[in-house]
């Protein structure tokens, strides 16, 4: 077997690889072509009254005082806070405001760093503690993944950090402004995810054959995704518009929120897709390698057999994910003891059903399309023995 590995090894990197490459390199070229035509010129539009600037400040002390009537969101109690502002044109000042409450409402302490806004009233300028700032925190917290990725994964750490700060250039740099300019969610969803797909895959693991047809099985796969939300939402009449986030986003920048969910499960099912895609490469030409006697069949049952157990988990992953995110609203489900069948239809549900069903429907479809794509790319390229 040792002598097999030696002389099976190689081939790849030569003719069959190139005639993968010439197969991508039409579709990097689009995806370039179609970012530059999708990309704002203009900068993001700004609505006239959007929400109010908040401001950094320090609590430097609580007067805690009885309340004259039971609040319902009660979260800090009856008084006033003293706070020394950090931030802002009265940077350095004190002003006393009301203790915060009501649902979100943050819990405060005497020291706490804060953020507050400031709004305007018949008695004048009236500042409200709105949220907790949480900078440092985030700052150590990003500090440490990062340190266990690097530690952990060495070089491989290293790339995957890259191919976040990719997707995450994307996502802000090229997604949300596209958005804000009008532009098709689904097209920009689409293009983003295939910009991200053939940057981060060749970034964490290789130019290499497995890893171009873990791009050629994520990009098929991502195209069914994208016709499956897009059917499924037509189909069950779906606005998009299940809460006040989303009215806001209708209301402030008059963004297509049909689109905009289309957009949301096409990029939603990324991150679990090339995972799916990159194993099923990569086991396939692991069982190539451990046996160069596998022709194109059992290479293929063999790999499907990996890619069902991967599934099963995976699959489980979505809805949890999803279940994860709709907590609050399973929450409000269970309490009004409402009937699974009328439960089930609502809107708000339906719209997550849609979400986990076609994600997994573009999952399941991407092992089968790229073992298959993996297998004949193995052994069109190697020799087999006799």
């Amino acid at each position: 077997m040792g002598h097999h590995h030696g002389r099976h090894a190689a081939p790849e990197t030569r003719t069959m690889l190139r005639v993968a490459l010439w197969i991508v390199g039409p579709l990097a070229l689009l995806t370039l072509i179609s970012m530059v035509w999708l990309w704002p010129t203009d900068g993001v539009s700004r609505p006239e009254e959007g929400a109010s600037e908040e401001f950094k400040a320090r609590i430097t002390a609580l007067h805690a005082e009885p309340c004259a009537e039971k609040l319902v969101d009660d979260v800090n109690g009856c008084g006033r806070v003293t706070i020394e502002l950090e931030s802002g044109p009265d940077r350095g000042s004190v002003r006393e405001v009301a203790m915060p409450n009501g649902p979100g409402a943050p819990i405060i302490d005497d020291g706490d760093d804060v953020l507050v806004i400031v709004s305007a009233s018949p008695d004048g300028e009236v500042y409200s503690i709105t949220d907790h700032q949480r900078g440092p925190e985030l700052w150590i917290l990003c500090a440490a993944f990062v340190l266990v990725l690097l530690v952990f994964g060495r070089w491989r750490g290293l790339t995957a950090l890259a191919g976040l700060v990719v997707t995450f250039a994307v996502l802000l740099l090229f997604v949300v402004p596209a958005l804000l300019a009008g532009e098709s969610p689904l097209l920009v969803a689409i293009v983003a995810s295939a910009a991200i797909t053939l940057v981060v895959l060749y970034l964490t693991h290789g130019l290499s054959l497995a890893t171009t047809v873990a791009v050629l099985g994520t990009l098929a796969s991502l195209a069914l995704t994208g016709v499956l939300a897009l059917l499924s939402v037509a189909l069950l009449n779906l606005s998009g518009v299940t809460d006040d986030v989303a009215t806001a986003v209708v209301m402030m920048h008059g963004i297509d929120m049909r689109g905009l969910l289309i957009a949301s499960i096409v990029i939603g099912s990324l991150g679990v897709l090339d995972d799916v895609t990159v194993t099923q490469s990569a086991t396939v030409a692991e069982l190539a390698h451990a046996n160069p006697a596998y022709r194109f069949r059992e290479l293929y049952r063999a790999a499907s057999r990996v890619g069902r157990s991967h599934i099963a988990s995976v699959v489980n992953t979505i809805v949890l994910a999803y279940a994860g995110s709709s907590l609050p609203l399973l929450v409000l489900i269970v309490a009004n003891n409402s009937s699974l069948s009328d439960v089930v239809t609502t809107q708000l549900i339906a719209q997550e059903v849609v979400r986990s069903a076609v994600a997994t429907i573009g999952l399941i479809a991407a092992v089968p399309l790229t073992t298959a794509l993996a297998a004949l790319a193995v052994r069109t390229s190697q020799p087999r023995t006799g």
